[in-house]
């Protein structure tokens, strides 16, 4: 089995933007590119990989998955909206992502959000995230090879490859069905006003 402190180092689990690396002012957007592109370079699969492009900014923006834009400039807080939607669209639909940040979206507009803690908040819960994970994959690493010890590395390999597969599975349906109580508890908030 892989050495598990090399597997984690090659995740580039660290890789985010934090606040204090967004600039306090307001960015175009071939620099918002240029910042993700520089903050998620070492979690790319392929070097040739894109991160972000002004087609999905543009196509998050017309789909009003973040307030608008004010002369074609990204505040912050549009660069911690969209950190957030590049994080969530890899496990949910767009049509997903839109829904669950449709409230933080209005209350951050609407300054009844303080979006630089809530996205305090979400970085910090992302280093609990991290220690877990690490703990979990030692585990399932240990229990395959405990399991079948006799099978070659390749089979082990595949075991443990379908195994953080259903984990991962686990972990999307769960957030899918969060996003759906969601939606239908905002639906109801909407009705009862």
């Amino acid at each position: 089995m892989e050495n598990i402190d090399k597997l984690i180092s090659q995740l580039a689990l660290d890789s985010q933007i934090h606040t204090n690396d967004i600039p306090k002012i307001d960015l175009y957007v071939d620099q918002v590119i240029q910042l993700f592109e520089t903050s998620f370079q070492d979690t790319k699969r392929f070097s040739d990989d894109k991160i972000l492009t002004k087609t999905m900014i543009n196509n998050y923006a017309k789909g009003k998955l973040f307030y608008p834009v004010q002369q074609k400039k990204y505040t912050p807080e549009h660069i911690m909206l969209i950190s957030l939607i590049y994080q969530m669209k890899s496990t949910l639909s767009i049509n997903d992502v839109k829904k669950v940040l449709e409230q933080v979206n209005d209350k951050a507009q609407s300054r009844e959000l303080d979006l630089s803690a809530f996205y305090e908040t979400y970085l910090t819960l992302q280093q609990d995230n991290h220690a877990a994970f690490r703990e979990e994959l030692e585990r399932q690493a240990i229990a395959v090879e405990g399991a079948h010890g006799e099978w070659d590395g390749e089979l082990s390999r595949v075991l443990f490859i379908a195994s953080l597969v259903h984990k991962s599975n686990l972990y999307r349906r769960t957030a899918e069905k969060l996003a759906d109580e969601l939606v239908r508890e905002q639906a109801d908030g909407k009705n009862t006003h």
